[in-house]
Parts: C-alpha cells; sequence; structure tokens
C-alpha cells in the first residue's frame, strides 16, 4: 500500500507510534493491508482494533500478532504486545483518517454513486461497463457507509485503474465525510426519495445531504444525475461542468427509446448519448434498470469505452442477492428484493411484479425512518399494491397494519370489487409460520422491506420450501 508505513499512518491519524522494547529506527514496510476484522490480517497488514457490540478487537490484537501482522492500531495500550502499535483516542475516526490519507496516494480515477434508490444496481452497472476496458474496484455488499467505505478505499490495490464507490447515508454531515474519503472524480446521483425523512426531514433536505457529495470532489470532474427526478433536474452547475442528466425523457443528454420489456427477463432499449445510438440489451427487469444503463453509457462513454464495450457490458451485469434478484426456483419465481425499502423503492418492485405472469404474491414489511408521514406512506403502498393488480397482498410488521387497512380499502373503492386478497401479520415470525400453507406452486413471489425487518429470512425460507 502506497507509502503506508507506520510512522505515515501515525501521522495521518494524529496517532503515537510505540514500538516493542529493544526495537529502533523507522520501519520502511509499507503495509500489506488494513484491516479490522482479525481474520482478514495479512502478514505485514495492520489490524485496527475496533469495538463493537459483540466484541472488542482490542482482544484479537495478540492473535494478529501471531499472524505477522507489520502493527496495530487500538485505543488502549495492549499488555506484552510484540509488534508495534498506534495509540489513537478513537479507532473509528483512525479508520477515516487513514482512508483518506491512502486515497491521496493514488492517482485512480474514483465514481462516487448515491441517491435514495438503486446506488447498489447501478454501482453494478457501472462497475459491469467499466470492467470491460479496466482494472475495477467496486464497493462489495453494504459497504457504502462511514466504516464501509473507509474499508473499501483501503482495499484499492496498484493494479486497480477505477474505483466505482457506493455512498450511503442517514443524516446531515455523512455524506460530506465520506466525500472527504473517497474525493470522487466522477458523482453519480440515482434520484430524491423518501427516505431517512426521520433525519432529513424532506426530499429537499434529502437532496441537501446527498449533494454534499460534491463537496470534495474533483472540481474538474463530471456529475451524472437523474434528470426525470424533478429535483436532480434543478441540479445546478457544480465544479466548471453542467451537470449531465440521463433518463427515459428525450429531453435528457443520455435517454433511451424504443423500450420493450421482457418481463421478469429483462429489458431492450435504444441508448441515445453523446450523438451515439445503440442498442442493449439489459438483463434485469424493470424500468429503473433502463436508468441504471444509461448512467453506465454515460460514464463509460466518459472514461473512453467504445459502443460495443458499453454494450457488452451492460448485458453482463448480474443481479445482487436482496436487490431486485430474480430467481426461478422450481416450484416459484422468487423476486428477492429484501435488502432495504422506501416509498419509491416499493413501487418500483411492484410494479416489476405487475409485469409476471400467474399468481402474483408480494410480501411486504415494515419501512423505516420515514418520519411523521410513516402512516401515510405505508398506506399509500398498499393502496399502490390493489391498484397495480397484485394477487396476494401480505403485510407484515407494526407499521404494515396501514398498508393493510389502506389496500383494504381501495379494494371496496374498485368497480366491481378489486381481486387483490390481502393478509397482515403483526411480526415476521408470525407470518413465516403461515406462510407455507397460503404460497401456490406457480406464484411469482416479490420479497421486500426495511433492512431491520430481516426479511432474508424470508427468502431463505421460500428458498427451503421450494
Amino acid at each position: 500500500m502506497k507509502n503506508m508505513t507506520l510512522s505515515a499512518m501515525a501521522k495521518a491519524c494524529a496517532g503515537i507510534l510505540c514500538k516493542p522494547e529493544g526495537q529502533k529506527g523507522e520501519d520502511p514496510r509499507e503495509a500489506a493491508c488494513v484491516v479490522i476484522d482479525s481474520r482478514k490480517i495479512q502478514e505485514n497488514g495492520v489490524f485496527i482494533a475496533t469495538r463493537g457490540e459483540k466484541a472488542d478487537g482490542h482482544d484479537f490484537i495478540p492473535e494478529v500478532a501471531a499472524k505477522g501482522a507489520l502493527g496495530v492500531v487500538c485505543e488502549k495500550k495492549p499488555e506484552n504486545c510484540p509488534i508495534p502499535y498506534i495509540l489513537v483516542e478513537d479507532s473509528f475516526q483512525a479508520l477515516k483518517d487513514l482512508a483518506e490519507f491512502y486515497r491521496k496516494q493514488l492517482s485512480i480515477q474514483v465514481v462516487g454513486i448515491t441517491g435514495s434508490v438503486g446506488k447498489t444496481s447501478t454501482k453494478e452497472f457501472i462497475a459491469s461497463v467499466l470492467s470491460q476496458r479496466y482494472q475495477v474496484l467496486k464497493t462489495l455488499g453494504n459497504f457504502n457507509n462511514e466504516v464501509g467505505l473507509p474499508l473499501t478505499v483501503l482495499s484499492i490495490r496498484e493494479e486497480h485503474q477505477v474505483a466505482v464507490l457506493e455512498m450511503g447515508i442517514s443524516d446531515f454531515g455523512e455524506m460530506h465525510r465520506l466525500s472527504k474519503i473517497a474525493k470522487p472524480d466522477i458523482c453519480v446521483i440515482t434520484n430524491i426519495g423518501q427516505c431517512h425523512l426521520e433525519n432529513l426531514g424532506t426530499r429537499e433536505g434529502i437532496l441537501k445531504a446527498k449533494s454534499e457529495i460534491f463537496d470534495f470532489m474533483n472540481p474538474e470532474g463530471w456529475v451524472f444525475v437523474n434528470g426525470d427526478d424533478d429535483l436532480l433536474g434543478k441540479l445546478q452547475k457544480k465544479g466548471i461542468h453542467k451537470p449531465v442528466h440521463f433518463g427515459m425523457d428525450s429531453r435528457n443528454e443520455i435517454f433511451a427509446s424504443n423500450v420493450k420489456g421482457k418481463g421478469l427477463l429483462g429489458t431492450e432499449a435504444v441508448i441515445h448519448a453523446d450523438l451515439k445510438v445503440f442498442s442493449v440489451d439489459i438483463p434485469l427487469p424493470g424500468e429503473h434498470m433502463v436508468r441504471n444503463a444509461l448512467a453506465a453509457a454515460g460514464v463509460g462513454m466518459l472514461l473512453g469505452l467504445e459502443v460495443r464495450e458499453i454494450s457488452q457490458g451492460i448485458a453482463k451485469v448480474q443481479g445482487v442477492s436482496g436487490r431486485s434478484n430474480v430467481l426461478s426456483l422450481p416450484a416459484y419465481t422468487l423476486i428477492d428484493d429484501c435488502y432495504n425499502a422506501n416509498p419509491a423503492s416499493m413501487k418500483a418492485a411492484i410494479d416489476l411484479l405487475a409485469t409476471a405472469s400467474g399468481r402474483k404474491t408480494a410480501i411486504l414489511g415494515d419501512m423505516f425512518e420515514l418520519g411523521e408521514k410513516e402512516k401515510q406512506l405505508h398506506g399509500e403502498v398498499g393502496a399502490y399494491a390493489v391498484e397495480k393488480g397484485v394477487d396476494l397482498l401480505i403485510c407484515t410488521g407494526a407499521l404494515s397494519c396501514h398498508m393493510y387497512r389502506q389496500a383494504l380499502e381501495t379494494v371496496k373503492k374498485c368497480t366491481g370489487g378489486g381481486k387483490t386478497k390481502i393478509c397482515y401479520f403483526e411480526t415476521r415470525d408470525a407470518m413465516l409460520k403461515e406462510l407455507p400453507a397460503i404460497l401456490k406452486k406457480g406464484d411469482t413471489i416479490l420479497v421486500k422491506a426495511s433492512h431491520g425487518m430481516a426479511f432474508e429470512k424470508v427468502v431463505e425460507m421460500i428458498k427451503e420450501a421450494d
């Protein structure tokens, strides 16, 4: 890791470098890695001891020392430590400081992606496209916050030419700190939806918080935003360039035409970008995936890719577990979208379900951090599911009772009576006990809720019951 010696790291995180008795002089070796998980330490790596809910990293310092670690970063002096250690006040702050320092050593293009919905899928599209020409590092899993993003930056190596980083927040100031670490050259904002309203108040507040991504971006960098979004469409100039708009509307600089849905098999479309017109086969279903492909096309063209490479990258993109991932099981078709939820993503998922054949079943749970409008917003999702023709709606959780009630009211108002059957369970576990008897062979099943509902257990039960 370039310039990541122990002395440089100590200076970067305002720590005190302490050496074992008898060890003198400066160690010129650079760290092989920087980790907070002792199981991932490599020889000559540096371990940051952090305190978690279940474990204290300081307890694992002897273990990493025995594995040949170069040194450790810690908040308290370890007893009889045979390797150097850097004493800091806050290990998590040291993690961010070290990632910021390391980023400055790197000559790499960084693409930062944020937005209310679709960050992960957009990241996958952009990484897939850029991988057709470059060595790309991308955010893995949910490593998009003030712990995950620094760890991702610290995993960049000399062979990487582009880093595609997902950046997620829930409050003001967080994106400012993430931008300070990532220093993106290219910023992509997918949309501004109704999420984290408990902290951010309004969509305008969400836009303000997300726009902190520009605070430390390359002043000569580029910004790509969803021009179909009413707030992002008005975004003012950042740096020396005007934002580039992508979306379904032909008024955007990058847009799609001849969009032909293939149900759960994906979408065919023609992309118009930078005076080029070309066909693409998008393997992931839903209109929102078309927008993700448009963003990827824009970033790809900016970084010099040919139309052929962009089309290949889009065609090769793969679904991510928990995020609109369609699984063809022997008895069911499962839309695994359980990782997280807000009103906009719920409705997009219901739109996707509506394209399926056979009985359409939606298993929906609570959406968190919606603030004072949480009852209304849950109700709107219930009504929307009925209006889109969902055959079976299963509402689960304390907040989802409002989804259930509004769905019932909407059924009553439907001309001739709505066809949607509606169930309600107060808890996920109560629902799981009854679910095998409710589902039918041939169902297409959508599973979606906020992460705190742990609906991955619903997905696993459906897979096992299949």
